[in-house]
Formats: structure tokens, C-alpha cells, sequence
């Protein structure tokens, strides 16, 4: 393993809530004050804004400064300039593809929470206050505010209870006319630059396993089964979405064909044969990620010690396997992949980017040019616990990463009680008057209970939990983030007319 090259730390936070203000130290601790940690990273399309999960059901949004790289002695504190509060756990989230910090009618997400509709948010909202003050200036305590209504919502319906279907991925993929979503063995795609006052269903419903009709006839048709946990969209020159990757927690793989319309399933297979050949384990597939060229197909697991790398140009063959990383945890953690210019790679291939349990990331680099096992080429310490996302810049220059997890302790606290076998206050189990005959009775003095443990869980712990910016290499002396998105803007052009400008409504 070489040498990892020059990395300074630019900016940092370890508030994944947002702006909430601080806690009254007099103030009883309730359900909200529990320890909240990030959970994920993902950057904007123009590279102005990082957005982050976090477990107390809030997406905050951090603008960066234009100043960023400038050389300073201490790194930049963060700052949410949005936080948006979600009534339950979001499974994916899914910004603008045509996001621009100067265009407010690109500044929305999509989000799916249990047992709602896929719902569009404004990304930055007002930062939310859990504190006011009252009467002679004391804090009182008020429940977590919820967030402005949606700006749109999209339905995805079981028809035979009427009951929304749970959503466990989501991906927005460019131009941005069309959003994905995966389900329990469906997919559904959705048209969003119409309005959703008048089509909120999807018009298109890819049912990942036979139907009824197809079984009664003896129709063969291939896909996969169980939730698809995972959405990832073939990059096209054109610009139009190619292939959709599509992977579930019963770690099946299908690819799909988007182009055509019709969702037709080209190739499926499922990867625990693949994953125990590599001794690499792997519980469910939580992220599918292609290359930046759309040769070569990445599978990242849980409970995996590493990732599989296909190549889908020669009926997805196994290419290789990404070995020497930690990250044996049911927790999500995602990677990221960079195609450097043909002056950086050695060899050509893809660069990938991964976290690990001990707050690790770790770089393979020269991906796609190598086959069988492949050990990390260069690593470095960013955090002090679970890494659960590295998010790379567009120009490679900057990566995000964030960290936190809960640690249970398994400690043993109990409170001794003691009972006393005689029901009376004085009483010590000695012989008395038996009610029904009236004689003395020679019963046996009682037993005491033996003395036991009560055990109590004791709450989970926070280790810790950061959001932290790093230039990688030399500091570039190029243009600002403002600069870069506004060359990011002439990419986007032709935004829908719905969302062109923030007064038009979905």
C-alpha cells in the first residue's frame, strides 16, 4: 500500500441536527434529546452544497463558502443554512439533478418516508427552534416543529390494500424529467415534470417477478425478488439515463432498459455465489454503482468485507473484488467512485472510494483494469467511528465524508429486591392458627426468595459523529464553487418548465 497523497482538512461540524439551539441544562431530557448522529452525504450538481442525513429524521443543507480553499490556520466551521424535519425515517433521499445555487427553483429534493408518498421539498427552509421564550425570559419546552407542506407528492399504492408501499431506494437521474423508485419487487417510474395534482401514480410499474398470469401460462420471465434496496442509473455521453442497476436486500442484481420505455429486464443474477468465492460475506445489497465510463458495475453489501466489481459488457461477468476493507456492520455505508484524466491514472481504470468501521477510508485505485483481488492502494484516518458516506467533488480535488454510530454497551446494572415469604408486616414464617381446624400447624418455616438481578439496557452511546471536508493533493488554485456552478448551469439549460421558477406550481 503507498503513501496517501497531501490531505488538509477544510471545514468540519459535528451538529448533524442543523441549527436547533442548545438544550436548557434545567430542562427534564425527553425522546428528541436523545444522541443523533449522520447516517449520509451526498453533493448537489453544481458541487455548491452538501446535503446529509441524520437518525433524528432531519436533511440538513450546508451551503460552502467561496473561500473554501483558501489556506487558514484553523478549519471552517459548518453551518446548516436548511434542515428540514421529517415525521419518520427517511430510506433514501434524492436532490435536483439540475441543482443550482442560483436558480431557486432547482433548490428541492425528493424524500420517502414510511407509510407516505413520495414527497418534493424546497431544500433550504428556515432552521428550526425548539426553544422560546416566554414570560420573565425561561425556556419552554415545545415539541420538534414540522416542516412546511411538500411541494408535491407522489403515490406508489399497493391496489389490493390500498396502503402505501414501503420505498427503500430512490434516485432522480438526469435530464430530471423522470424520477425512480423501488419497492417490494416493483419498480416505478414516475414523470415529474408534469403536475402531481393531476399524475401522481407512476406511468410506468416494473414488476420485478412473475405475475399470476405469467405463471398460469408458463411464462418464463427473469428478475429478481424481495425489496430493491438499490438504484443506479447508467451514465450516458448523451445525457439520456442508459441502463438502470437495480439491487435488492436478497442480494439480487437486474439490469434494466430505461431507453426503449417498456422496463424490460436485459440480465439478472444474484452475487452470493460471486461474494463466497471472494470470502468477502455480504448481507443484502444496500448500493449499486457504476463506473464513470458505464463498463463496469459495483455491488456494495452490508456485513461485507469488501466489493464486487462486474462487467456488464460480457453478460456481467466478474471482473474483480475489492478486498481490505473493514466494514462487517449492518449500517449503511456508502462509496463513491472518480474517473481521473489520463495524465493522473496510472494504467487507466476508476478510482473508488469507501468507508470503514474504524472511521478508515480507504481508495482502490486502477479499478476495472485489474482482475480477481484487488487490495486498497492507499488509505487514511478521517474519523473515530463508522464511516457512513464519502461523497467525491466533481473535480476530485474535495471529498466529503461523515461519521457516527450508536455502541451498546453490554454492561450488567440491576436493583436487588428482596420479598419476604410472610404477607404480614411482622411476620417471619413462623407456625400459626390454622383457620379451618384451629390448631397450631406444624407447616415449614417459608423459604426466602432468593435474591435476583433485575437487568436494565443501558441507553446506547454515541462514540462519535462528524461531517468533514478534505482537499486531496496539492490545494487547487482554480476557481470557487460559485465559478463552478455557474459552468455547472450551461450543462442545464432546458430545466422543466414546472420548476424553472420557484412561483409555478407542481
Amino acid at each position: 500500500m503507498k503513501a496517501a497523497p497531501p490531505l488538509t482538512l477544510l471545514a468540519s461540524t459535528s451538529n448533524p441536527d442543523g441549527s436547533s439551539p442548545h438544550r436548557s441544562k434545567d430542562r427534564r431530557p425527553d425522546l428528541h434529546d436523545q444522541a443523533s448522529f449522520f447516517r449520509s452525504v451526498q453533493w448537489s450538481a453544481d458541487g455548491s452544497t452538501l446535503f446529509t442525513t441524520s437518525s433524528s429524521n432531519r436533511i440538513c443543507s450546508f451551503v460552502l463558502s467561496a473561500d473554501l480553499l483558501e489556506p487558514r490556520q484553523e478549519p471552517t466551521p459548518l453551518n446548516a443554512l436548511g434542515t428540514l424535519i421529517l415525521p419518520e425515517a427517511t430510506s433514501a433521499v434524492a436532490p435536483c439533478p439540475y441543482f443550482s445555487i442560483r436558480h431557486l427553483g432547482t433548490q428541492v429534493l425528493l424524500t420517502s418516508c414510511a407509510d407516505q408518498p413520495i414527497q418534493l421539498h424546497y431544500a433550504f427552509l428556515p432552521s428550526p427552534e425548539s426553544e422560546e421564550s416566554v414570560g420573565d425570559g425561561c425556556a419552554m419546552s415545545l415539541p420538534p416543529p414540522h416542516s412546511p407542506p411538500p411541494i408535491a407528492s407522489y403515490r406508489l399504492i399497493k391496489q389490493e390494500t390500498e396502503e402505501y408501499m414501503p420505498v427503500s431506494s430512490l434516485i432522480w437521474p438526469a435530464p430530471g424529467t423522470h424520477f425512480i423508485a423501488g419497492t417490494l419487487n416493483r419498480i416505478a417510474l414516475y414523470d415529474i415534470s408534469r403536475s402531481s395534482a393531476v399524475h401522481s401514480e407512476p406511468i410506468l410499474t416494473i414488476r420485478t417477478i412473475p405475475s399470476r398470469k405469467d405463471i398460469n401460462n408458463s411464462v418464463k420471465v427473469t428478475g429478481l425478488r424481495g425489496h430493491v434496496s438499490a438504484l443506479a442509473v447508467q451514465p450516458d455521453a448523451s445525457g439520456v439515463a442508459g441502463m438502470l442497476a437495480a439491487g435488492t436486500r436478497i442480494r439480487d442484481v437486474g439490469l434494466y432498459d430505461l431507453k426503449g420505455g417498456t422496463g424490460l429486464c436485459l440480465n439478472s443474477w444474484n452475487v452470493e455465489r460471486d461474494a463466497a468465492k471472494s470470502k468477502i460475506g455480504g448481507l443484502g445489497i444496500m448500493q449499486t454503482i457504476w463506473s464513470p465510463c458505464g463498463r463496469y458495475l459495483a455491488i456494495n453489501e452490508r456485513k461485507s468485507s469488501g466489493l464486487l466489481v462486474y462487467d456488464v459488457r460480457s453478460t456481467s461477468r466478474l471482473l474483480a473484488y475489492l478486498t481490505g476493507r473493514n466494514g462487517e456492520t449492518p449500517q449503511r455505508m456508502s462509496c463513491d467512485v472518480f474517473q481521473p484524466s489520463k495524465a493522473e491514472a496510472n494504467g487507466g481504470g476508476f478510482e473508488l472510494w469507501a468507508g470503514t468501521m474504524d472511521g478508515t477510508v480507504v481508495v482502490w485505485e486502477g479499478v476495472g483494469r485489474q482482475e480477481g483481488a484487488v487490495k486498497p492502494s492507499w488509505d487514511w484516518k478521517a474519523h473515530g467511528s463508522s464511516v457512513g458516506g464519502a461523497a467525491l467533488h466533481s473535480s476530485g480535488s474535495v471529498v466529503a465524508t461523515c461519521s457516527g454510530s450508536l455502541v451498546y454497551v453490554d454492561d450488567e446494572s440491576s436493583d436487588e429486591s428482596e420479598s419476604d415469604s410472610s404477607g404480614e408486616p411482622g411476620g417471619s414464617g413462623e407456625s400459626h392458627m390454622s383457620v379451618e381446624t384451629g390448631s397450631a400447624s406444624n407447616r415449614a418455616r417459608r423459604p426466602r426468595q432468593r435474591q435476583h438481578k433485575r437487568f436494565v439496557p443501558k441507553p446506547p452511546a454515541m462514540v462519535e459523529t462528524s461531517l468533514k471536508l478534505w482537499s486531496v493533493g496539492a490545494k487547487p488554485a482554480g476557481p470557487s464553487h460559485a465559478e463552478t456552478a455557474y459552468h455547472g448551469d450551461d450543462n442545464h439549460q432546458q430545466l422543466p418548465s414546472n420548476l424553472a421558477h420557484p412561483t409555478v406550481g407542481l
